[in-house]
């Protein structure tokens, strides 16, 4: 189960270069994405709460040490939900809110699967159809934004944050995984599908505070393109498309106290806000689907509190 969730940063530096690079940027500070948690602190210098994630910190000899929350041990989970506020939802979760709003895009339910009462869900069959006066290019055009995002379920699912098991891809259940989904559909070339997944990127956005959940989360954004890519096309996407869609996650995929609404406090007075002004309503809207639907009682019992 482990290989196939974990993305081995060491090789992401040895086949994609550049990349790796590229996901730890920071483009508030113009500097690396910071850990901003204590749980590697005892690892020594480069490695505290206010230090920046370098390539040399997570490869090589220290590579593999930014692991998913599935893989964490059981007392790592709950010291990181009691201390951090961490908590990860799990996939059918994610796929009922999803699901309320792509029920309210489209104006019916069921568009992307059917769930069913064991948790469980079913993907539909044949092409997406769209209502009068919407086309499929509105659709991935639409502005997607997951706060405080941990290792990004609702964009993307690669596999279940809290179980951990893959999940197929034709199966997947996450807002930008449904955009990918609609291209796949409705593209015929390289070039045309290169093209609409960079707008499907340009249009989804998420932040996180704790800074391996964050490049944890660009990790699967990017792995998720390339699992589309493979699967459309039968190979591996060019090197310079690669970068391009690590780029825009780069921007688009951000570090932020969800609760301050600010970068690390040392560099305040020189950030300047990344917050796309589109995503404000986006903000709100996911806040009242998950006060609306769940419990906090819920949360606290999937994440072991």
């Amino acid at each position: 189960m482990t290989e196939n969730i974990d993305i081995n940063e060491t090789e992401v530096l040895k086949q994609y270069p550049e990349v790796l690079e590229m996901l730890l940027k920071d483009h508030t500070t113009q500097q690396n994405i910071y850990w901003a948690t204590e749980s590697y602190a005892d690892r020594g210098e480069g490695y505290q709460f206010k230090d920046a994630i370098i390539a040399d910190s997570i490869t090589g000899d220290n590579g593999m040490i930014i692991r998913p929350r599935s893989v964490k041990s059981k007392d790592e989970q709950t010291k990181r939900s009691k201390d951090m506020a961490e908590v990860f939802t799990p996939s059918w979760v994610c796929n009922a809110q999803n699901n309320l709003i792509d029920d309210a895009w489209f104006g019916k339910q069921g568009v992307f699967n059917a769930e069913s009462p064991e948790h469980t869900w079913k993907a539909t069959t044949g092409k997406i159809e769209f209502p009068e006066g919407k086309t499929w290019k509105d659709y991935v055009r639409d502005t997607r934004l997951e706060i405080t995002c941990g290792e990004a379920p609702y964009l993307v699912s690669r596999y279940d944050t809290v179980s951990g098991m893959p999940i197929e891809l034709a199966e997947r259940i996450g807002l930008l995984d449904r955009k990918l989904r609609v291209v796949s559909e409705n593209t015929e070339t390289t070039g045309e599908f290169l093209d609409w997944c960079q707008e499907a990127y340009k249009n989804t956005y998420g932040y996180e505070w704790q800074g391996d959940n964050l490049l944890l989360a660009r990790e699967a954004l990017l792995f998720t393109f390339l699992d589309y890519y493979r699967a459309k096309f039968g190979e591996e996407p060019l090197l310079k498309s690669i970068q391009y869609i690590a780029y825009i996650i780069s921007w688009n995929v951000w570090q932020m106290d969800g609760l301050k609404v600010c970068p690390l406090e040392k560099n305040l007075a020189k950030a300047t806000s990344s917050i796309p002004p589109t995503c404000a309503l986006s903000v709100i809207g996911a806040s009242l689907v998950i006060n609306k639907r769940y419990t906090s009682s819920h949360f606290s019992k999937v994440n072991g509190l």
